[in-house]
């Protein structure tokens, strides 16, 4: 069953057009990779599938919600409740600790500070961080720094998390991506230079001048 559908995707910048009519349905627990030159727009259709940026033309379905239609305040409102997001450099907030980083997205969504705080707590235990919750970014390694950044994006228990797996601390992060997937049927879309890692996954979309070629 498909957890997300894409169909006829477009994006240009100006007068270059990244995204040529791209179609694809992502199911519920599959873990598929993005790869492809760079260029070929890898990143971009990351973006659009996320709902960071909005196609010219095209539609995007997550769950029985076309995305496409919402207003961006909705849009804002559902991104958070829905989706999640690994970015490489983790993008933490360097004044917050851990745990209140790992709290951050409950909060927004409206949920009391004593549900985020349990919440968080669970997934830095999950993640093997519980020692770690009061401690700022700068005092925590590359590889616990993404299992926080891991954490905070499973905080709404999103329908789908989105993520990009590049060279540095790879081995690492390519064993939490595998292990979210078994032990808690996570979706992922990530989109990687790494094909080994690309072999690995359910399923990969190759682009090329942006359109799916495999």
């Amino acid at each position: 069953m498909s957890i997300l559908s894409i169909r006829d995707i477009h994006k240009s910048f100006g007068t270059l057009e990244v995204l040529k009519g791209i179609d694809t349905d992502i199911a519920r627990g599959e873990m598929v990779s993005i790869v492809g030159a760079s260029g070929a727009g890898k990143t971009t259709l990351l973006q659009v599938m996320g709902t960071l940026l909005r196609p010219d033309a095209g539609t995007i379905t997550l769950g029985d919600t076309d995305v496409t239609r919402l207003s961006d305040t909705a849009l804002s409102r559902f991104r958070n409740r829905h989706i999640g997001f690994i970015f490489q450099f983790h993008q933490l907030l360097p004044e917050f600790t851990a745990l209140e980083n790992v709290m951050l997205p409950a909060l927004i969504a409206g949920e009391s500070k004593r549900a985020a705080t349990a919440r968080a707590a669970e997934l830095l235990e999950f993640m093997g961080l519980s020692a770690r919750a009061e401690h700022k970014p700068a005092e925590l390694s590359g590889g616990e720094q993404q299992r926080v950044a891991a954490a905070r994006a499973l905080t709404n228990r999103p329908d789908i998390v989105f993520g990009s797996l590049d060279t540095h601390n790879r081995s690492e992060l390519q064993a939490l991506f595998f292990r979210l997937r078994e032990e808690l049927g996570q979706t992922f879309v990530i989109v990687t230079h790494d094909e080994q890692f690309a072999a690995q996954t359910d399923r990969c979309i190759r682009l090329a001048d942006g359109r799916v070629v495999e």
